[in-house]
């Protein structure tokens, strides 16, 4: 008879983790089905090794608290557990009685183990710093942004610096005695140390990645009170062999996902700007949008008005245009192209409309000329609040 010593020596907590995710992971399935879920579609749920995923259980129920000393931290069956970093500002905030732990999350990563406290939190009302500041942030790859201030923020690269490290170590995981489940073989104890220090590297690039992230939208989201970015094609971008890994290391999903809820946080606003928003091919000064523009080209040359600067920045600038045609309760017009097609999203696809001839004026072919103002009056843009 099988012993049932897990079921006393484990939380019931680490059964409800992996019922949770499954539940979610079927309602997630069923929506896709059915249309009610955006995005690509999604598959049923497959098996989940713990092999190959990270070690992770969730308690929402017990006693969850920070001890008085601010290092250590009371979980559910694990018990008190000391901690590497300070607690305090958490701990103020329970003293305060402005928070209140909902759950606990702990997880394994790199080697380490990690708890996060996810929190019902009263926070203050911020304003930023220059409440009637608007600024454009073009992402790209040879800068991590480029504001439509002039100033540029470097790209820091982390994975391209760490790759001769990752690939030396991989190598030597590679050399070590590997597990295989098929002639029920273990791995030595050096792929273990190989494979640990291989997670470190992986784990610190993950880090530092994620600390530029933060400290860059939390300057930007408390220092001007409107930002606009791009809705752009990250899922597309990650199709392109030549071009995937360095999008991946820059983060642009991520750096709009802060941005979304840090504008929120500080009592600013964030404007996106429509997919098919040619703020790249149009001119800052003129308005004049040109046909084509290729990645080449990083200087952007304006036929119509002679303007010539840097093409990122002068995407910057035409997104700090964008937010002056934004109201509380509707967004701008539609967006036209260089050929002047609807470029509005459909379910079938891009929809163009043939340009009639003769519209051109003389000696500006391939441009279309102003129509009426800047291009930030032919944009189509959401609103965030």
């Amino acid at each position: 008879m099988r012993s049932h010593r897990g079921w006393a020596e484990c939380s019931k907590e680490a059964f409800n983790t992996g019922l949770d995710a499954l539940a979610r992971a079927l309602k997630n399935w069923s929506d896709s089905r059915k249309g009610a879920r955006k995005g690509r579609a999604v598959g049923f749920p497959r098996f989940k090794s713990r092999r190959r995923s990270t070690p992770t259980v969730r308690f929402t129920t017990g006693v969850m608290r920070i001890e008085a000393d601010r290092r250590h931290v009371v979980l559910p069956r694990l018990g008190a557990l000391r901690l590497h970093e300070s607690a305090r500002k958490l701990a103020r905030r329970l003293e305060a009685g402005t928070a209140r732990i909902m759950s606990a999350t702990v997880r394994r990563e790199g080697g380490r183990w990690f708890v996060s406290f996810t929190c019902e939190v009263e926070r203050a009302v911020r304003a930023p710093a220059r409440p009637g500041s608007m600024v454009g942030v073009d992402l790209g790859v040879k800068h991590l942004a480029v504001l439509s201030t002039g100033e540029r923020v470097a790209n820091p690269r982390h994975l391209v610096v760490a790759a001769r490290r990752m690939r030396r170590l991989a190598r030597a995981v590679s050399r070590c005695v590997t597990p295989d489940r098929r002639v029920r073989r273990v791995g030595s104890n050096r792929w273990a140390r190989a494979q640990q220090e291989l997670s470190r590297a992986h784990a610190r690039v993950v880090g530092l990645r994620r600390d530029g992230l933060h400290q860059f939208t939390t300057r930007l989201t408390r220092e001007h009170g409107t930002v606009v970015v791009e809705d752009l094609n990250v899922a597309g971008m990650l199709r392109n062999r030549r071009l995937a890994r360095h999008v991946a290391d820059a983060s642009f999903a991520e750096v709009r996902r802060q941005l979304t809820y840090k504008s929120e946080w500080n009592g600013g606003r964030l404007v996106t700007a429509g997919r098919w928003c040619p703020s790249s091919k149009t001119c800052s000064g003129c308005g004049a949008v040109k046909t084509k523009l290729t990645l080449a080209e990083r200087t952007y040359t304006c036929t119509a008005c002679g303007l010539s600067l840097d093409r990122d920045l002068n995407a910057a600038l035409n997104l700090a245009a964008l937010a002056r045609e934004v109201t509380d309760d509707r967004s701008g017009r539609e967006s036209l192209n260089g050929r002047g097609a609807d470029q509005k999203t459909r379910s079938r696809g891009q929809v163009a409309v043939k340009r009639l001839p003769g519209t051109a004026r003389a000696g500006q072919a391939g441009t279309v000329p102003p129509q009426g103002g800047t291009t930030a009056q032919r944009s189509l843009l959401s609103t965030r609040r």
